[in-house]
């Protein structure tokens, strides 16, 4: 029985170097090795287009090709007859590849080499076992098995604060990821933030990516899944930073100093992203292609509970509590500026956009009318807040902002009180400067 091109994927992750064969139309022949074999489905692979070679100058001419494969762990060579379809210079399978290649470029120093100009789509004619007698490779750890405990330890809350821990704790019990981030989607569709993060020595929550920007970015823009399993160098999260404005206040994004294998997953629930799920290792080939299937089946799961979560009752009225205590101390320095809704205080950066309009809202209003029990549904007719009419995001940014302010600045706190319900404490009076 001739092997299917799906059961031949971990031979397509680049671990061994992949040999094309081609010919020029005077039967010529001509060997090189192939930066990149992606599979794309059960019928078609992609091999990346670089500079215009041989073996590109040979494909126009004559579209068959050749190429060995070799399978990790077993070291057994599989042999795929090829026919040239198109070349592709946008869109998923383009930004799917540039992300691989670089990634592999970064692990032989030839990042400067290693430019993608194209995906030459082929169509799988043939696949042939050159050495069959040889036994397969150990089976990697079952992915289905991964999944189903993972979803287990998800479970089915619609609390948003304690779904976003839960979903990065998932990974660690479900797949044995130690590094991962919950990114959420702004409400103009251009940046990503970090509502949650898992395994780094610093949270990062509040921390923006830019759609389109490093590895995050394009997995949003382009709704893929973007998995790299090599030491990515410059392809990263730090591509996405330095397109920040000279001197933007912003928070640092965690970030291992060596990831050799990363994976950013989009959240897409009924047709819309609404975030990116990101893993990564310091360890190489840690993402199998079974593992991206089954992260991108969490992931649309982990959406539709987020969806189901950030939909939470509105019509309720603000909560009647007890009057907290006075608070006490010297006050704090509490500086808005209206350009970005961004908020400092004591001159230390806390955050910006949506969230930082909201608590400034928060903050005159308690100053202005002594008030410190607010509900959603009052905030979403605030015309004073930037929200869009549609997919606000509010109860997300709600819980970014109760984050960061519990880790920036504890004496101001947003306490949850019922449904759709919370609480603006003070422990310290405020000065309340707006520019």
């Amino acid at each position: 029985m001739k092997p299917s091109l799906e059961s031949l994927r971990p031979c397509l992750d680049g671990a061994i170097p992949s040999v094309v064969a081609t010919c020029a139309r005077d039967g010529t022949p001509n060997v090189a090795y192939a930066s990149q074999v992606h599979y794309v489905d059960a019928e078609h692979v992609a091999l990346s287009y670089q500079f215009f070679s041989k073996t590109r100058e040979n494909v126009l001419a004559h579209p068959y090709a050749q190429v060995q494969v070799v399978e990790p762990g077993s070291f057994r060579h599989f042999r795929l007859r090829l026919q040239y379809q198109r070349t592709e210079t946008q869109g998923p399978l383009f930004e799917y590849m540039k992300a691989q290649l670089a990634g592999i470029a970064a692990q032989t120093h030839m990042d400067k080499v290693f430019v993608l100009r194209g995906a030459d789509l082929y169509r799988v004619l043939d696949v042939e076992a050159v050495d069959a007698h040889l036994p397969p490779a150990p089976p990697p750890p079952d992915a289905l098995i991964r999944l189903r405990r993972a979803l287990d330890v998800l479970g089915d809350t619609t609390d948003l604060a304690l779904l976003a821990d839960r979903a990065l704790d998932a990974l660690t019990q479900g797949f044995g990821i130690r590094h991962a981030l919950l990114m959420m989607l702004d409400e103009k569709g251009a940046a990503l933030y970090a509502l949650a993060s898992l395994g780094y020595t610093h949270s990062g929550i509040g921390a923006e990516v830019r759609v389109g920007e490093g590895l995050i970015g394009v997995a949003a823009r382009e709704r893929i899944p973007v998995r790299i399993n090599y030491r990515t160098g410059d392809y990263t999260y730090q591509a996405a930073l330095r397109a920040a404005s000279p001197g933007e206040p912003r928070i640092a994004l965690p970030i291992l100093a060596e990831a050799h294998s990363q994976i950013a997953v989009p959240l897409i629930h009924g047709g819309r992203l609404t975030g990116v799920l990101v893993a990564e290792s310091e360890d190489d080939a840690c993402f199998s292609h079974a593992d991206e299937d089954a992260l991108v089946v969490y992931a649309r799961h982990l959406a539709a509970l987020i969806s189901q979560a950030a939909c939470e009752a509105d019509n309720t009225d603000p909560a009647q509590t007890d009057p907290a205590a006075g608070p006490s101390g010297p006050p704090l320095a509490v500086r808005y500026f209206a350009a970005d809704h961004s908020v400092f205080i004591d001159n230390d950066y806390l955050i910006k956009g949506v969230a930082g309009s909201i608590l400034w809202t928060l903050l005159n209003e308690h100053a202005t009318n002594g008030r410190h029990d607010f509900c959603n549904r009052e905030l979403r007719r605030d015309p004073r807040l930037p929200l869009p009419d549609f997919g606000d995001n509010l109860e997300t940014r709600l819980l970014l902002l109760q984050r960061r302010l519990a880790e920036r600045c504890p004496a101001i706190a947003l306490e949850k009180t019922g449904r759709g319900r919370f609480r603006l404490a003070l422990a310290r009076p405020l000065s309340l400067d707006a520019r």
